[in-house]
């Protein structure tokens, strides 16, 4: 790595821990009341970010990706696919066992399966490096060709670190839905120490309260999430770098100015994020993309056969949209208990439906409601999201759609925007 890379890495570091701060929007008594719960659990940014650059320093240096050609690339990154599957399935093992009430000795029954498991992550932490570099390698070049690192070289270089992920406690208040807070826990938490800290900022402060878990943080490196799913892995790799791009861009760095740009921040990075993986996926692993499906006739239906037939399916998006948009109304009324009970109510109809939501409250909606880049969800009738969907539909391809929206400095002007497009266009 050389003198200049690290440079501007150690550059990249400091406006890292800048933007941490992004995660807390309360002033700061009010911050200090929550944070009076959290101080003892919260996730240490600093040693992380060091160790993962230190970590990124030696792949740099050792790596053998850089002489292994395309096959040999893929099959060491299958490879470390198929560990981490391995290792998943290990820990269910263990977990089943000690949850087995006819073990006797729970202990003594997982011990060859906890040798097992230290075997698999010894040699997980050996692969990994190899991984995360040939991703690295693919993702920058997936770059380059769609325009987006012209250079040859993204700024910045992307760099990603696999890791267990901090936790996410994210506060909204009672009587609308607006993020006031979103402070980073130990990834390790138990669910009874969560649901406690929950009741406890709830009742205390008279706010809404969740932890919810995270894909990713755009740190630099970028912190994401150890998993199996390529598909979302490679897409998470690609949302995060994107809000490193942002960042160094007057967009990213407003990213708390407001509840919209922070939207139209997450909106952007979920856009760029799919699109870069499925540009990815085409050129290096075209057998991962799903199929297309074969065109059906609908054959002519009678009206009986309309009375007869079954329900359609449930539509999370459109539900949860419908969800959003209900207790919008509600808390605009005033009725805050109404809107926490009709939550309640379609967080079970959700479970019933096999989406297993453990808390659907305001809080959810700031956290969720942010992530607009489709039609319906948690963002309800939220104008932002399809703001900038729609300039996405009108930028000729993914880079012309960063370099532009990577200016904005509010809604009015991403508003102005679309409407000089219209007007240039012809467009009503």
């Amino acid at each position: 790595m050389s003198l200049r890379i690290i440079l501007r890495n150690a550059i990249l570091v400091v406006i890292s821990l800048l933007v941490l701060g992004r995660s807390v929007l309360l002033p700061g008594n009010e911050l200090d009341h929550i944070r009076a719960f959290t101080r003892q659990i919260e996730f240490d940014y600093v040693n992380w970010t060091l160790n993962a650059l230190y970590v990124k320093a030696a792949q740099a240096a050792f790596s053998p990706a850089r002489y292994m050609d395309e096959e040999v690339q893929k099959g060491a990154v299958n490879e470390y696919r198929s560990l981490v599957d391995q290792i998943n399935q290990t820990e269910a093992e263990i977990e089943t066992i000690y949850a087995d009430p006819s073990i006797e000795n729970a202990t003594e029954a997982a011990a060859p399966v906890l040798e097992k498991l230290d075997q698999q992550i010894d040699f997980q932490d050996k692969l990994a490096p190899l991984a995360e570099s040939i991703l690295q390698q693919q993702v920058s070049a997936t770059l380059y060709e769609m325009g987006i690192a012209p250079g040859g070289q993204p700024i910045p270089p992307l760099l990603f670190h696999s890791t267990p992920l901090p936790l996410a406690l994210i506060v909204s208040p009672r009587g609308e839905i607006r993020q006031d807070a979103n402070i980073s826990l130990l990834p390790d938490l138990t669910l009874d120490q969560i649901t406690d800290l929950e009741e406890k900022v709830q009742t205390e402060l008279n706010v809404s309260a969740l932890v919810v878990n995270i894909g990713g943080m755009g740190l630099y490196p970028t912190m994401i999430l150890t998993t199996s799913n390529f598909p979302f892995l490679v897409e998470v790799i690609s949302h995060e770098w994107t809000h490193n791009y942002l960042t160094l861009r007057p967009l990213g760095w407003n990213y708390d100015t407001s509840p919209e740009l922070r939207t139209i921040n997450e909106s952007t990075a979920n856009l760029s994020g799919k699109e870069i993986q499925q540009t990815l996926f085409e050129k290096y692993y075209p057998e991962e993309l799903p199929e297309p499906e074969p065109a059906v006739e609908t054959p002519s239906t009678s009206e009986d056969d309309l009375q007869e037939a079954s329900p359609p399916p449930f539509d999370f998006q459109m539900e949860m949209h419908e969800t959003r948009v209900t207790v919008d109304a509600l808390l605009k009324e005033g009725k805050i208990e109404e809107a926490e009970s009709y939550m309640e109510e379609q967080r079970q109809l959700f479970v019933a439906n096999g989406y297993r939501i453990r808390k659907l409250n305001q809080a959810y909606f700031a956290f969720h409601g942010a992530y607009a880049d489709e039609p319906g969800g948690a963002a309800g009738s939220d104008p932002v999201g399809p703001a900038v969907r729609e300039l996405r539909k009108d930028s000729d391809s993914l880079a012309v759609f960063l370099r532009r929206i990577a200016q904005v400095t509010s809604f009015e002007q991403l508003q102005e925007i679309l409407t000089r497009q219209k007007a240039q266009t012809g467009m009503p």
